[in-house]
Formats: C-alpha cells, sequence, structure tokens
C-alpha cells in the first residue's frame, strides 16, 4: 500500500493527515501532502536529493523531517516533491533517509509554507499501519 494523504483547513493554517501501511509509506506521504500544501500541480523535472534525520520520538523525527524539507526548500531553491523515505529506529532513538526530486521554484506556482509546527502533531499505530496529523504554519 502506498500512503494517502488529505489537506485540513486548520485556523488560518493548513493540516496534514496522512496514512501508510508502514511507517516509510506514511512519512512520505506526509511529505507528499506538505508539497501539495504549497503547489497544486508540479511538472516532471529536477534533481532528487537525500536527507537523513535522527531523534529521539517518532514525532520529533517527523517534525524535524519536514522542518529539513522546508530549509531545503528555502536553501536549494526547490520544491521538494516525489518523496521517498526508510525509517528504521527502536525506542531510543529513530532515524530516516529520505529522498525528494527538487523542482526549481520558478517553474511551479508555489505558495509559502512558513514552518512545521507541533500542534496537534501526532505518528500514531493503528490497526492498518501508520497514521500522521501535523499543522504547517501558511
Amino acid at each position: 500500500m502506498t500512503g494517502r494523504f488529505e489537506l485540513r483547513d486548520h485556523t488560518a493554517d493548513v493540516a496534514v493527515a496522512a496514512r501508510g501501511s508502514t511507517l516509510d509509506t506514511a512519512f512520505a506521504a506526509t511529505a507528499d501532502g506538505l508539497t501539495a500544501a504549497m503547489c497544486d500541480d508540479y511538472p516532471p523535472g529536477g534533481d532528487r536529493f537525500e536527507l537523513a534525520v535522527r531523534e529521539s520520538t517518532l514525532e520529533t523525527l517527523l517534525f524535524s523531517y519536514l522542518d529539513e524539507l522546508i530549509y531545503q526548500r528555502d536553501v536549494r531553491g526547490v520544491l521538494p516533491c516525489d518523496h521517498a523515505a526508510a525509517v528504521t529506529g527502536t525506542a531510543d532513538e529513530w532515524e530516516i533517509t529520505a529522498s525528494a526530486r527538487g523542482l526549481p521554484l520558478d517553474a511551479v506556482a508555489a505558495r509559502g509554507v512558513k514552518a512545521v509546527t507541533y500542534s496537534q502533531l501526532s505518528v500514531t499505530r493503528t490497526d492498518d499501519g501508520w497514521e500522521t496529523y501535523v499543522v504547517f504554519d501558511v
């Protein structure tokens, strides 16, 4: 099963609710939701880039992963899209190694997402896999 996401209105912000059968697909779907919050449609092109983040909890891992994608957008001048993620860890330490296609911002009509927030951020195991919820400041 690939991950799925939906955008949800959130008082003056935008939220992403995502799910996947694995942490990998749930985290990648959440990142796809971040992309959708910034841009309705995007063309092919751009180059893939990689990133890795390590944190002590799944919630802080998700926050730092999305924060790193926003940072890469700002530093590289690209819209991160077509996300892939691999999440590994234990109760004490989690790591994500991920990649995204960086589409030059001048090739798309992108909306501003200022930051990821800890407001209502969650990573939850379900009977069908994993669900995430995150609010972005726009």
